[in-house]
């Protein structure tokens, strides 16, 4: 089933699927494993759930995400769209050769709703957008390991990088903190 009408980015210009394509965008998951979720990843029993877990397709590792009851409302408007109806995919592809968005094209309708907003495409791309949660939570909290497990990193030193954390960063973190 080809879903609802991607060409032409229709349900872009809704406010509903703009709160999913924010959510989907600071869930803290990669791109790719962003456009494959399955309607059953987010869905059951009638209602989105609270928080989900996929395999990252990266690591093969799995990775928990909470999902926001504004968000939730949207997703739920827009599983039970009528065009949505059979289909297995939460964003379903237009072309028939692909059961879901690509990488690509996730990415220009990302690059055209920050155009839209009149925000500059270049400072905003699907990766960044990943990273500025989990960048808030180290600012507001320093702690890294939770970064980690939001992100799915093995390694606390992918985390470290990914975060770019410097020296500075450190010192200043520990000049706040008084035995």
């Amino acid at each position: 089933m080809s879903g609802p009408s991607v060409s032409g980015w229709k349900w872009l210009t809704t406010g509903a699927i703009l709160r999913c394509l924010t959510w989907l965008s600071r869930a803290k998951l990669r791109g790719c494993d962003l456009v494959c979720l399955k309607v059953n990843d987010i869905y059951a029993a009638g209602r989105v759930k609270e928080r989900a877990s996929v395999t990252q397709s990266k690591t093969r590792k799995p990775v928990r995400f909470e999902i926001t009851d504004t968000t939730r409302v949207s997703l739920e408007r827009w599983i039970k769209d009528p065009e949505m109806i059979g289909c297995e995919y939460l964003w379903p592809s237009r072309l028939h050769a692909s059961p879901h968005l690509s990488t690509r094209q996730y990415a220009r309708i990302m690059r055209d709703w920050v155009l839209s907003i009149g925000l500059e495409a270049s400072a905003y791309g699907t990766h960044s957008m990943r990273r500025t949660k989990v960048a808030q939570i180290y600012k507001k909290t320093g702690n890294l390991r939770a970064v980690q497990l939001l992100l799915g990193h093995t390694k606390m030193d992918s985390t470290v990088r990914y975060l770019g954390v410097d020296l500075d960063d450190a010192l200043s973190l520990s000049e706040g903190i008084d035995l």
